[in-house]
């Protein structure tokens, strides 16, 4: 099972978090999210066989309004 991690700045409550999780369990391939408020760490577990590239996950976190750190 692959795994993408992602910091992700601007989350300053339960709603980014929600909104986070939303934005990157939308995107293909993506089974599980894991988000961590305090650190900003953004786990995303993608399904077997399946990958989500770094770029399409940070450009989803930015549609959703926050900044993924490099």
């Amino acid at each position: 099972m692959d795994k993408l991690v992602l910091q992700v700045e601007g989350m300053s409550c339960g709603g980014c978090v929600k909104n986070v999780q939303q934005a990157l369990t939308a995107l293909a391939g993506v089974s599980r999210v894991e988000v961590e408020l305090a650190s900003g760490r953004v786990e995303i577990e993608c399904a077997p066989g399946q990958t989500v590239a770094r770029e399409d996950a940070a450009r989803a976190v930015s549609d959703a309004g926050f900044d993924v750190v490099a």
